[in-house]
């Protein structure tokens, strides 16, 4: 009975240090190479065709995928000619710093903390572009920022990555 003891444990002991070596039946796998090659100046990069660039320059399949400004935009000729129509003067609320909103939500919007309801007014930049556009309420602090809509953006004509300073009057 002690022998089978004795030989059980020697094999178990075996077994061990086995497992901790290089080699045997419980070797460890080689780690990969993952070492990054940096292109020298004889590396062949590809070329644009000439004359093309931005979406145009890409294949038929992937200038389709791509989401642009134009493509998110779906107001029409009309309705932004009625938004950029002179309006009205209408009372004062303040003035916001916007950033862009959800550009899947169409027409022209502010929200803002300036209103507590819905309702029509007309923003406009400090270089005078004004847009009519429907202010609904943010639910934030007046001062906390607002968010402008696509269609506006475009219609003041406003970079999409700025942060315009709007006038906000109601109507």
């Amino acid at each position: 009975m002690r022998s089978r003891f004795l030989f059980a444990s020697l094999t178990l002991a075996m077994l061990l240090l086995a497992a901790c070596g290089d080699s045997g039946p419980f070797q460890r796998a080689a780690a990969p190479d993952v070492s990054v090659q940096t292109p020298d100046a004889e590396t062949v990069r590809p070329q644009a065709r000439p004359g093309e660039e931005g979406v145009d320059a890409l294949p038929p399949l992937a200038r389709s995928a791509v989401r642009t400004a134009e493509t998110l935009d779906r107001t029409t000729p009309e309705e932004r000619a009625a938004a950029t129509a002179p309006a009205a003067a209408g009372a004062q609320l303040g003035e916001t710093l916007a950033s862009l909103g959800n550009p899947a939500e169409g027409g022209f919007w502010l929200r803002t903390g300036l209103v507590t309801e819905a309702q029509q007014g007309r923003v406009e930049t400090r270089g005078g572009a004004s847009v009519q556009v429907e202010l609904r309420p943010s639910g934030s602090a007046p001062g906390a920022g607002s968010q402008l809509s696509l269609a506006a953006f475009r219609a003041l004509e406003v970079p999409l990555t700025d942060l315009p300073r709007l006038t906000v009057f109601s109507q």
